[in-house]
């Protein structure tokens, strides 16, 4: 079996223009695996710390050389001469010398750089592609036979931090029904998606992009998001309802205040209960199939009652309130807090936690959905990711911006090989 001769990280750009890492290891059979770091704008308070430098005088701050010098100087000089298949124990290795629980010392950006290169290295030196090579992993605890494709979910209008600010919700999506086979997914979505462009240009909305690809249009309420979204479906051939449902990332905690939630669709800041009571009334208008963060992180018993009030007919989707964190995942199971769990590799750190935490969701009852960070590269790794693990959608943005894009190629890629068309 190949080993790692050598293990080079360097500082690139992600999406945002913002520095990110990027390691490359090489075999000593000379084969190459490369991975990218993404980054998020919402960052929920229990993710494992991304490393900035803070130094003022580059990037604002943003740098990452002190990530890169982790992955040079610290973790590359302990993984020389190691088997690349052998993921578990390299992992193990890397946060043994992190230390810390929240990876504070190297940078969760460090270790998920190197974790991400090993298994792509390794998927190659097994000749796999990389989905398979990643599902043998996952199957050595749960087996998962790949039989089905992720359904997309499209943030096609952005509000929150991913938009201009002036739209509460973070996110607006377009979900295809499950039943519908990838490509005509991504079809249903593109189509939806040109289509609300048109309406915008006949409103004389703004109608330029946010950071994942959907619309920032200058809308003054979240409802008058969703009915615009709607007169974009009716303008094709699917049927709200039947062929394409809505779904919501609330991204609460942005505007959680000391005197309750704070909404321009109301006049006044809303307690815990009456937010609460608009969400049912939300959910009963648009018939809402995921609902994301709803609620403030640390609400735990609102979570609760939300969830056993809408979680039967809609998705209540833990992103800041678990943050792919297996301790607060074993805790919302246990409380049934919510019924689905977005994750985020670069919330846990590594490849090996990352799918411990996805097994426990799915030994817990819950959903999955594979996500991207608003700061992308075009790395494709989450695409391949989301196939070995059975996801049952993946979120990748708006159907727009080449570092979307490529990951829904890829998919495109993969169902083609797999022939589940």
């Amino acid at each position: 079996m190949p080993k790692i001769k050598e293990i080079k990280a360097r500082e690139i750009l992600d999406s945002r223009g913002n520095p990110t890492i990027e390691t490359k290891i090489t075999l000593d059979n000379d084969i190459l695996g490369i991975a990218s770091v993404p980054s998020g704008a919402s960052l929920g308070k229990y993710e494992a710390l991304e490393l900035r430098d803070a130094d003022m005088n580059r990037y604002f701050g943003l740098g990452v050389l002190k990530a890169v010098g982790n992955v040079n100087q610290v973790i590359g000089p302990k993984l020389l001469g190691f088997d690349p298949t052998k993921q578990q124990e390299i992992d193990r290795l890397m946060i043994d010398l992190d230390g810390t629980e929240n990876k504070s010392k190297l940078g969760a950006n460090s270790l998920l750089s190197v974790s991400l290169a090993v298994a792509s290295a390794a998927s190659k030196s097994q000749k796999l592609p990389l989905y398979r090579y990643l599902n043998s992993l996952y199957g050595e605890t749960l087996p998962t036979t790949i039989e089905k494709m992720p359904t997309p979910t499209f943030n096609i209008i952005n509000g929150g931090k991913h938009g201009a600010g002036n739209l509460d919700f973070q996110e607006f999506h377009v979900v295809p029904a499950t039943t519908k086979p990838y490509h005509e997914a991504l079809r249903i979505g593109e189509e939806i998606y040109q289509k609300l462009k048109e309406v915008l240009i006949h409103r004389n909305a703004i109608r330029s992009v946010g950071d994942e690809g959907g619309f920032a249009p200058n809308l003054f309420t979240n409802l008058d998001t969703l009915e615009i979204i709607l007169e974009a479906v009716k303008l094709t051939p699917h049927v709200f309802g039947r062929d394409v449902f809505l779904g919501l990332d609330i991204a609460a905690s942005n505007f959680k205040k000391a005197d309750g939630y704070q909404i321009k669709d109301k006049p006044n800041s809303l307690s815990a209960n009456e937010f609460i009571e608009y969400l049912i009334n939300l959910n009963k208008e648009y018939q809402l199939l995921i609902l994301e963060d709803p609620l403030d992180e640390d609400d735990w018993e609102d979570w609760a009652r939300l969830t056993q009030l809408l979680g039967k007919g809609t998705l209540i989707v833990g992103d800041d309130l678990l943050a792919t964190n297996l301790l607060r995942l074993k805790q919302a199971i246990d409380k049934r807090l919510c019924t689905t769990i977005l994750i985020k590799p670069n919330q846990a750190g590594t490849l090996s936690e990352t799918l411990e935490v996805v097994k426990t969701a799915r030994a817990g009852g819950f959903k999955v959905i594979v996500s991207h960070r608003s700061g992308e590269t075009n790395d494709t790794f989450i695409a391949d990711f989301a196939v070995a693990v059975g996801s049952d959608y993946v979120k990748f943005g708006a159907p727009a911006r080449g570092e979307r894009v490529a990951k829904y190629n890829r998919l495109l890629e993969i169902e083609e090989e797999l022939n589940l068309k």
